[in-house]
This record gives structure tokens, C-alpha cells and sequence, in this order.
């Protein structure tokens, strides 16, 4: 036995040293790739990438497609009627016995009515982050390189096209210096990502075959706020919905009727305050019910985490936060419930002097493992009509407003929930082994990120483990305006995912 162990810790003291010394040779083929590889970046951020825009969307894919044929990389595209087309490379290594699934998506979140200091779809270097005063500057000449802090400013700087070059460099870098796949790799981008994934559990089922693979990595989501490199093993599933509350069928002057007709701005402002108290806890009835506890493993995790809840609220400007005390990396393991944004009348340099025909709220609920979309939906709709609320799911009638004081009409998104992948997994731990040799240093395991990502569909349909690798700063704006990508995460990431591929 003692000589089974020596032996086991001389194999895994020799795994390291052989990762640091591919640490070294990736990271002298990115630095005398730089330009080049800000290039493509560059090249596949100038092309827009909403869902919903079908022409755009599909001049992503032939130029991801392009990407991977490049690199010798058998392609096809995996789509169902309706859908954008998941983009899928498949890589063979001679005489691996294990195949990872690399998992990012290439579509982004709308820009419309968002105050961009730059177009988003032209990326632009800025010498630092907007919020501490960067300045655009030039590219560098070929012969300089790229300081570290730099940042790229375009939608999809982060999330999601920045992975997607990553993985592809860290295979150029890879072949560059004739290093050895370990490692037989299927690449998987998904075109609806920021839309709710609604095709990809039909595209999942139609080509099971295909994506069969011991693990799916999956590189959607940021670092840690240290800006120390995470891994994640759950993610919060979601539910989306709109409230909209009516008063009288037209807009009427608030002098002549403000004390007379409800106001349905007033009416959903009342509402939304039942659900939640000062401190964000959810006061919808049974809204905790069935949360999963974490296992010992999970709980240590969380508890080696570091604690950088006060110098995140002094860089977002807060003075409190909610939760009860508990930290931000705790509380994402619990479902949460956020209003996401109001519309009613107008306000600023359009505000009127009136009482609102119809006030309206868009809110999602993040769930954890042991939660349910369905019995979400149930809890909000008793906890509205408890207030005394009538529910349509339509806009009313002129019958219907005459017949209830307090009319309240839902629209729902179909939503995913949420999933975990076990700590102790033999996968598990050789990605994590990994990663800490290529980094020389503990990386953070995070039971749950705390955004959703549709992971149900890897490891509770496909059976198979999901784990993600994360590389992107955790300052990016993903989802808001000026979104961007730190330099030095880019070039962490190339080295990370490269560590994944020969380990």
C-alpha cells in the first residue's frame, strides 16, 4: 500500500511538471501570436449576433465553421426546424481513451436601447475599464505587444466569442509546439444561448450519437471577483415572466382623475413589495421548499472560498447588500427572485402629467437544484392572486376590466432548472488537478455559478458530467452596454483550456 501510494504521488508530481512545462510553450506561442489572435477575435466580434436575426446569425456560424476547418476540424451543423444552428467540430487524438465536449455560444444579448460609449458591433481597445476612465487607443504595431489590462469593447467581447478563440488557439498553440492530444475533442457552439435555448434539447435528442462524451466542458461565465481562476459544477436554472397591471383603458390627466382612478403603477409597485422584504428575502409562500442541501465536499468549497463581498460593493458603490450577512458566494446557492426592469407611462424629459393606462414588470427567478420552473410559476400565480388579483394571460376584455378591481395578465417564458455535477467524480478531479498544475496555484470550486446555463440538458439527458471553465473578467458587463474582455484573461484562458486538452 505504501508503495501504491508513492508511486500514485510521483505520477501526479509528474503530471504537474509536465503541465507547467506546456504552460510555458502555450503561453511563448501566444505571445508571439498576439496580433493574430486579436485579429480573429476582432474579425468574428464585427459580426452581429442576435438570435432572433436569422441572416446575421447564420454568417456567424459559416465563419465559426471556417475557424474550425481550419484547424482541421471536421464540421457540421447540428439545427431543427426553427433553429439557429449549433456549430459542431469534432477533433479525433490517435489512441485517446477520453473525449471532452467543449461548450460556448456564439450569439449575444440585444444592444437596442442601451447607452454603448462606442458600436457595439466595431471593438474597440481601451487602455483600462470604462468605469476607471480608459481611453480608446490604437491597435499596437506588429512589433509591440499587447499590455495586459488592455480591454476589447464590443458585444460578445465576453460572452461568448472570446472562449470560442481560446479553445481554437489553445489547439494552434498546441500543434505549434507538437505537443500530444490526450484527448479526443468535440466542440459544441450554440447560436441561442442568450434566447433561452429553446431548440436545444430537441437538437440534443436528434443527434445523441454525436455528442456522446465523458465530459462537457462548458466555458460560458466569468472568473471569480478576485479575478482567480474558478471552476464551477451547478448552475441556477431559470424562469422568466411579465407582470402587467391595468387601470382605465387610456391614459387620463393626473389633475383631473389622480385621486379618483387606480393607478396601476401604484397597483404593481404594491405588488412587487408583497413578494420580497428590505433584506431580499422571497416572501412568496413555499418559495424554499425543496432546495437541495450541499454535500460536506460542496460546503468546504464554498467555505475556502475567498471573501471578496467588501471590496465588491465598494467597487459597485454599495453601502449594504442583502442576504442577511450571508455571502454573495453562499446566497447564489439559493433561488432568487429579481426584478429585471419597469415600464409605465414615461419618465425624464418624456414624463407627463398622467395616471398610467398599464404598468408592467419583467422579473426572473434563478432556481437551484431541488426547485422546479413548473412550481415556480404555480407559487407566483397564488401568491397574485392571494392579493386579490384576477390572472389573464391575454390582454383583457372591456367585460373582464368591468368584472375585477385588480387584474393582473402573466406571460411566461419556458425556462430550464437547474443541475450540479459531483465534486468527487473522478473527471471532476482530474479537471480540477489540471487546471491547479497549469496555474501553480488552488483554483476556486464553486458548487453553483450563480447564472444559468442550460447544463439539465447535458447531465440530466445525456447522462453525461458537466463542469465549467470559465475565463472571462468578472467586470465584463456581460448582458449591459459596453460589455468588454480583459486582455490577461484571454491569455489565461488560452493557457487553462490547453492544460485541458493534453492533460
Amino acid at each position: 500500500m505504501i508503495y501504491l501510494l508513492f508511486a500514485l504521488s510521483v505520477s501526479i508530481a509528474s503530471a504537474q511538471q509536465t503541465l507547467k512545462m506546456t504552460s510555458a510553450k502555450i503561453r511563448a506561442y501566444r505571445q508571439a501570436n498576439e496580433h493574430k489572435i486579436i485579429g480573429e477575435l476582432a474579425e468574428l466580434l464585427a459580426i452581429p449576433n442576435l438570435a432572433s436575426d436569422s441572416v446575421d446569425i447564420r454568417r456567424n456560424a459559416a465563419k465559426l465553421v471556417e475557424m474550425l476547418q481550419q484547424r482541421g476540424v471536421r464540421t457540421q451543423l447540428l439545427e431543427v426546424a426553427g433553429s439557429p444552428p449549433v456549430v459542431f467540430g469534432e477533433l479525433k487524438a490517435p489512441g485517446a481513451k477520453r473525449t471532452l465536449m467543449f461548450y460556448a455560444h456564439y450569439d449575444g444579448q440585444p444592444v437596442a436601447a442601451m447607452k454603448w460609449d462606442t458600436d457595439p458591433w466595431q471593438p474597440v481597445l481601451r487602455d483600462q475599464a470604462t468605469e476607471a476612465g480608459g481611453k480608446i487607443i490604437s491597435m499596437p504595431s506588429p512589433d509591440k505587444a499587447f499590455e495586459s489590462e488592455w480591454r476589447i469593447y464590443a458585444r460578445s467581447a465576453s460572452d461568448d466569442k472570446s472562449p470560442i478563440v481560446a479553445m481554437l488557439t489553445a489547439l494552434d498553440a498546441i500543434r505549434a509546439n507538437k505537443l500530444k492530444l490526450t484527448t479526443n475533442l468535440k466542440f459544441f457552439f450554440e447560436g441561442e444561448e442568450e434566447a433561452g435555448s429553446p431548440h436545444l434539447e430537441a437538437i440534443v435528442a436528434k443527434y445523441a450519437d454525436q455528442l456522446k462524451a465523458d465530459a462537457w466542458i462548458l466555458c460560458d461565465g466569468p472568473v471569480h471577483q478576485t479575478r482567480k481562476q474558478q471552476l464551477y459544477f451547478g448552475v441556477r436554472g431559470i424562469i422568466s415572466f411579465e407582470l402587467t397591471v391595468y387601470g382605465a383603458n387610456r391614459e387620463l390627466h393626473s389633475g383631473h382623475y389622480g385621486n379618483w382612478t387606480p393607478n396601476p403603477a401604484m397597483m404593481l409597485s404594491q405588488l412587487l413589495a408583497s413578494m420580497k422584504d428590505e433584506d431580499g428575502r422571497v416572501l412568496i409562500q413555499n418559495f424554499y421548499d425543496g432546495v437541495e442541501q450541499l454535500k460536506p465536499m460542496e460546503r468546504e468549497a464554498i467555505a475556502q472560498t475567498p471573501d471578496s463581498d467588501r471590496d465588491l460593493m465598494r467597487s459597485l458603490g454599495l453601502a449594504r447588500a442583502e442576504g442577511g450577512g450571508k455571502r454573495l458566494v453562499e446566497l447564489v446557492n439559493l433561488p432568487s427572485l429579481n426584478i429585471r426592469g419597469l415600464q409605465s407611462a414615461a419618465a425624464g424629459d418624456n414624463a407627463r402629467n398622467v395616471v398610467p393606462a398599464a404598468a408592467t414588470a419583467a422579473i426572473d427567478i434563478r432556481l437551484v437544484k431541488g426547485t422546479d420552473r413548473h412550481r415556480m410559476r404555480e407559487l407566483v400565480e397564488n401568491h397574485i392572486r392571494q392579493q386579490g388579483c384576477h390572472i389573464v394571460h391575454a390582454d383583457p376584455d372591456f367585460e373582464t376590466r368591468l368584472k375585477y378591481p385588480k387584474i393582473v395578465k402573466t406571460v411566461w417564458e419556458e425556462g430550464y432548472n437547474a443541475s450540479r455535477t459531483a465534486m468527487d467524480l473522478p473527471i471532476s478531479q482530474s479537471l480540477i488537478a489540471a487546471v491547479e498544475a497549469m496555474k501553480g496555484e488552488p483554483v476556486i470550486k464553486m458548487p453553483t455559478l450563480g447564472g444559468s446555463v442550460p447544463f439539465y440538458i447535458f447531465t440530466d439527458i445525456l447522462q453525461t458530467p458537466a463542469i465549467g471553465v470559465p475565463i472571462v473578467n468578472h467586470d465584463n458587463n456581460q448582458h449591459s452596454a459596453n460589455e468588454n474582455l480583459r486582455l490577461q484573461n484571454l491569455w489565461d484562458g488560452i493557457e487553462v483550456l490547453a492544460a485541458l486538452m493534453v492533460m
